[in-house]
């Protein structure tokens, strides 16, 4: 398995390409805004899915190009179930200087708690981990996490938007993700990869 990363759109959210060891067949953890460089890579792949960890405006802004260009479907959690049509509710038109509103068709496929998602070859169980938002998931592969908005290196999601509680964001941080084993690698929906035993060290607000 790769893993590529693209920060993408105005606050550089990092959209990730996970392949196959062969490079033939892939799927995206959030295609964020302005994805003309992911647009690009994934020319000549298989694309088997788009997997949201949440669906605030900057991690969706790329749905409807991937979704268009490789007709793959689309995995979110349930309780986010109606973000994907509604502008107001995913954040894009609260900040319009960024992009405008922002919409696409709904998800395909839900995302649960305790699931196991099998995309190219590979099993991610998948946590629901709310706090940053109400349908925040989080994807753990061996020793890859893909923590979205609630975790990362040296800091954690912001809660003041609709649907954020901070008692739910530490209690996911807690209660799931340092369960996890120190030296899981986490891929956060912002800025660069940290472990799971540096945040518990090191990081500030938990």
């Amino acid at each position: 398995m790769k893993i590529e990363t693209f920060a993408l759109g105005p606050l550089e959210t990092n959209a990730y390409l996970i392949t196959n060891d062969e490079g033939s067949r892939g799927f995206v953890i959030d295609p964020g805004m302005k994805p003309d460089r992911l647009l690009k890579r994934i020319e000549g792949l298989e694309l088997e899915a788009i997997v949201l960890t949440h669906a605030h405006f900057d991690h969706i802004g790329g749905v409807d190009a991937v979704r268009k260009a490789k007709g793959c479907p689309v995995y979110l959690h349930d309780a986010e179930a109606e973000w994907l049509t509604d502008g107001k509710k995913n954040g894009s038109l609260r900040w319009p200087e960024l992009g405008g509103a922002i919409v696409t068709e709904p998800a395909e496929y839900a995302l649960d708690h305790g699931q196991k998602l099998t995309l190219i070859g590979e099993t991610f169980q998948v946590y629901h981990t709310p706090g940053h938002s109400p349908g925040s998931v989080s994807l753990l592969n061996g020793k890859h996490l893909f923590s979205g908005d609630v975790l990362f290196r040296m800091s954690v999601g912001r809660t003041d938007l609709p649907g954020g509680s901070s008692n739910e964001l530490l209690n996911s941080i807690h209660s799931i993700l340092f369960e996890l084993a120190d030296d899981v690698k986490v891929y956060p929906g912002h800025g660069a990869t940290t472990t799971i035993g540096f945040e518990k060290e090191r990081n500030p607000y938990v």
